[in-house]
């Protein structure tokens, strides 16, 4: 088959038009979005240039500008100049602390002039670039231990520099890269893990002031050490080829346990300090001896794996017991408000949960239709903070309903699985991977965004990918999207 040319004019005829289509739809979306939530009637002209409309506007055009040079620029460029770009910007991140004004205790917002330009955003790309370049590479192995720590150490680099511009959702967003990972092979354990520690730290700490039934013992304690047993029994009873230590230990664990509960109930006045975390902690560390005996026995068959769990069940334990530490001493007051608000641990309709509880009522009382266009009164009134921005969300609720809210998601999920699509159609290692950079990316910021919105997810202040207000974002998943779609339309093309 023979070479494509690398004629520019042939971009346009290979370019997927789809993806620019829902492309298109999402930014007008966006702008009648920003249109409605921003909308004041001393300025009337929603395309002034002084309202933030009309300044949407403009940055709307640049993403235009942006997209038609991207695509009409070599595809080998961005890898040839991937590294040079990534160094340059996590330089550009680690500066940024130093020069950047101070915005609700945040230093992550550069100003250049009338501008203002936040390159955490861009910084998305460049890594993606970079991961997508090094893990494309003909000799990169992800089962090769310094291969697969170098790739997660392009990762990390951009989140602790985030990090120190005090600008958590920002460097959260970055972890959503774990994905790209698991596509590439990794092994699904370590997503166990991860969602495993995210349980136990919800469970514990939503249910720490609750007792079980007629007990001493609080239900979020109770109710991580059993999930903590029964992941490691189950563990070992995926490892194990013999299973002969898992019915025991099952039936054992599941027997003391119910002993023991009817014990405390029974002598609750007499034996106060009775709980069931001792109980699950002798479970566990049986679970653990379990798997240490299984290592020794079995030298030659699954040893590491066994050993591994062993290493589960320990980390296990001490990510519960860290997590009220983590909680109340790692985070900044404000974080640890939203937390406990998001919990349940705290009610604060006036401080950290305002912003949630204006956006639950806007969204609320748009019904299945919505109120109309420019019709929603908690946006009119501007009830909800960042509405135009970080919540931006809540203006489709309350304007466009149920029904208009549903046809948003249906595009962002149509955007995503198409870009799936294209992303399993490429020649080349690192389009593919950086396409599913760009999948992690675009999924992470909708569900979180949304989810916070709807009082289901942290508020961790990222923005709406092409609705939320402003240039760096806009600009950011546009560089992001075009150049993955540059990539695509050079798919058919040799390469060096």
């Amino acid at each position: 088959m023979a070479p494509v040319s690398d004629n520019n004019p042939s971009v346009f005829r290979s370019i997927d038009w789809w993806t620019i289509l829902i492309y298109l739809l999402l930014l007008a979306a966006g702008w009648v979005s920003v249109v409605g939530a921003s909308y004041s009637y001393d300025m009337p002209d929603i395309f002034d240039f002084a309202a933030r409309s009309g300044k949407q506007l403009t940055w709307i055009g640049c993403s235009f500008f942006l997209a038609l040079v991207l695509l009409l620029t070599d595809d080998r460029i961005f890898d040839t100049l991937a590294p040079i770009i990534y160094v340059a910007f996590m330089a550009l991140l680690t500066v940024t602390p130093f020069v950047a004004t101070n915005i609700k205790g945040s230093y992550s917002w550069i100003s250049l002039g009338p501008v203002s330009l936040q390159p955490a955003e861009f910084a998305k790309c460049a890594t993606s670039l970079m991961l997508a370049r090094y893990m494309g590479s003909y000799s990169f192995n992800l089962q090769n231990r310094k291969h697969f720590l170098s790739a997660v150490a392009i990762v990390m680099l951009p989140v602790v520099l985030i990090l120190l511009q005090r600008e958590t959702g920002s460097a959260l967003v970055y972890l959503a890269l774990a994905l790209v990972f698991y596509r590439e092979g990794m092994s699904g354990s370590i997503l166990f893990v991860a969602f495993a520690a995210v349980v136990y730290f919800v469970v514990g700490l939503k249910f720490s002031v609750i007792n079980m039934p007629a007990t001493n013992t609080p239900v979020g304690t109770f109710s991580v050490l059993v999930l903590i047993w029964a992941f490691t029994l189950l563990l070992l009873r995926l490892y194990d080829k013999s299973r002969t230590c898992f019915r025991p230990l099952l039936l054992w664990g599941l027997g003391t346990i119910a002993v023991s509960y009817i014990v405390q109930i029974i002598f609750k006045s007499q034996i106060s300090n009775l709980k069931f975390q001792i109980i699950e902690l002798a479970l566990t560390a049986l679970c653990i001896g379990t798997a240490v005996f299984l290592f020794v026995r079995s030298m030659r068959q699954r040893s590491r794996t066994l050993l591994l769990i062993g290493v589960f069940a320990i980390g296990s334990l001490a990510v519960f017991y860290t997590a009220d530490y983590a909680l109340n001493h790692a985070l900044a007051p404000h974080q640890q408000q939203r937390v406990k608000v998001l919990l349940g641990l705290e009610e604060d309709l006036s401080g950290a949960g305002y912003n949630v509880h204006q956006s639950e009522i806007a969204i609320g009382s748009g019904g299945m239709w919505g109120k109309g266009f420019l019709n929603g009164t908690q946006t009119k009134l501007k009830y909800v903070p960042e509405q135009d921005t970080d919540f931006i969300f809540c203006t489709v609720g309350e304007e466009h309903g149920f029904a208009g809210s549903t046809l948003v998601l249906v595009l962002f999920l149509i955007l995503i699985l198409r870009l799936i699509h294209v992303a399993e159609r490429q020649t080349h290692n690192m389009a593919r991977i950086y396409g599913y950079c760009v999948i992690s990316i675009l999924l992470f910021h909708v569900l979180i965004n949304i989810g916070m919105v709807m009082g289901i997810m942290p508020v961790i202040g990222i923005p709406l990918p092409f609705f939320s207000y402003g240039g760096s974002s806009l600009w950011g998943f546009t560089l992001l999207l075009f150049i993955f779609l540059r990539f695509d339309a050079g798919r058919n093309r040799y390469r060096r």
